[in-house]
């Protein structure tokens, strides 16, 4: 039981939520920093706005603190935060804001963000905003304080594609073209033979290539990390995390994932639409088995980094993956370890529930990456997590799980 006062930004939201439920398990002390942005949150049921004469003003005349159900904030505090934490309700994008949230705190994890691909790309201000501005703020705060511990969200996206093998050894094939996904030609091309490439599992020290505007945010995130890490001596744990599902998604949001959009469709009892031809190769991890993760990253940023096996001191040291900054800044898969395909994934929900049978559409979203999958060894290996609910037990689960309620068009 660690006593240890933490901060979790995003922490009404999906992954913020489980996040909460196990670091209060371990011990830790909780805070949560969230905006509760319609377009993620919807309206929060349940929740009361508490009148602002009962507040008592944060910490640096900063926004109001609360601590546990009986005090009252300016702002609605979602019914569902456990009691035991102290909620901020605000943007991580607000200096203000982060001085206060960032009071007699220990160590930070970093969840909020704005996700997914997007509508359009009338969306890329507000996602580097979200994400690059406001992890910019938030380390520029904590640099201030001497908090030097961070768990940071990061994602599958700053991969890009997948790797895959063909007749030349391991590739990293370059986006697909409209034409052939306009002709069925889903799965990336060798260009020597022309044939299919063999896809395989990404490890983090593959190369990165974010191919849309919410990827490269995310490895903006990274990069500022790093520099944070290396200009204040800090330390950080960046958890790339795979296809992330569970309950308490927000449903029917173009924001969500696509297990948030199947399992949306089957709750109005229409077919869940699969794009391309289902068999896109995706790595789908339990949002508990995430939080879980995240409570192994917030140990290693208290300890000094070792690799636990000769295994992983060649991995550190092996071409390509030498890296100056691997004792400040490690980045780890979050993933089941276990390949399924996103047409698995729909008639599994599908078949669950007791719904209408998935529909193979052929449809594409320019952006989309074909297969995906994570070797999750690393964080197997440094700080002995791996995932626990199985992909059958998860959807069987998922499939008549509460969702959060829909967000505003």
């Amino acid at each position: 039981m660690t006593g240890e006062h933490l901060l979790i930004t995003g922490g009404a939201g999906f992954i913020g939520s489980a996040i909460v439920d196990a670091a209060l398990a371990h011990g830790y002390e909780v805070r949560v920093l969230d905006s509760l942005r319609a377009d993620v949150h919807g309206p929060v049921p349940g929740s009361e706005a508490a009148p602002r004469a009962e507040a008592a003003p944060g910490p640096d005349h900063g926004p109001t603190i609360e601590h546990g159900p009986a005090a009252r904030a300016p702002a609605a505090r979602p019914a569902s935060l456990d009691p035991r934490v102290e909620f901020v309700h605000g943007d991580v994008t607000d200096p203000a804001v982060i001085a206060s949230a960032l009071a007699g705190i220990d160590v930070v994890c970093h969840q909020a963000a704005k996700v997914g691909l997007g509508v359009d790309f009338a969306d890329a201000p507000d996602y580097v905003h979200s994400n690059e501005v406001g992890t910019a703020v938030l380390l520029a705060a904590m640099a201030v304080r001497g908090i030097r511990r961070l768990v940071l969200a990061s994602s599958m996206v700053v991969y890009g594609e997948g790797s895959y093998r063909g007749a030349n050894g391991f590739t990293r094939p370059g986006p697909r073209l409209a034409s052939d996904l306009d002709a069925g030609l889903f799965d990336p091309l060798d260009p020597v033979t022309g044939q299919a490439l063999e896809p395989v599992l990404v490890g983090e020290s593959d190369p990165l290539d974010p191919r849309n505007v919410y990827a490269s945010s995310k490895l903006g995130q990274e990069y500022l990390a790093t520099a944070w890490a290396r200009s204040t001596g800090g330390r950080v744990a960046a958890l790339r995390y795979h296809n992330v599902y569970g309950p308490g998604m927000p449903q029917n949001t173009p924001y969500a994932g696509v297990a948030s959009l199947f399992r949306s469709a089957i709750e109005r009892d229409e077919a869940p639409r699969v794009y391309e031809d289902g068999r896109q190769r995706r790595d789908f991890v339990h949002v508990r088995d995430v939080a879980a993760a995240n409570i192994a990253a917030l140990d290693f940023t208290a300890t000094q980094f070792t690799p636990r096996s000769a295994a992983v001191s060649a991995d550190i040291a092996s071409a390509g993956s030498t890296n100056s900054d691997d004792g400040i800044f490690r980045a780890y898969n979050v993933g089941s370890g276990i390949v399924h395909t996103i047409g698995d994934m729909a008639a599994a929900l599908a078949a669950a529930a007791g719904g209408p049978a998935p529909i193979v559409t052929g449809q594409y979203r320019l952006g989309d990456v074909r297969h995906i999958t994570a070797s999750s060894e690393r964080i197997r290996q440094e700080l002995g997590w791996s995932a626990e609910v199985s992909f059958e037990a998860g959807m069987r689960e998922f499939a008549t799980a509460p969702l959060r309620a829909a967000v505003r068009p």
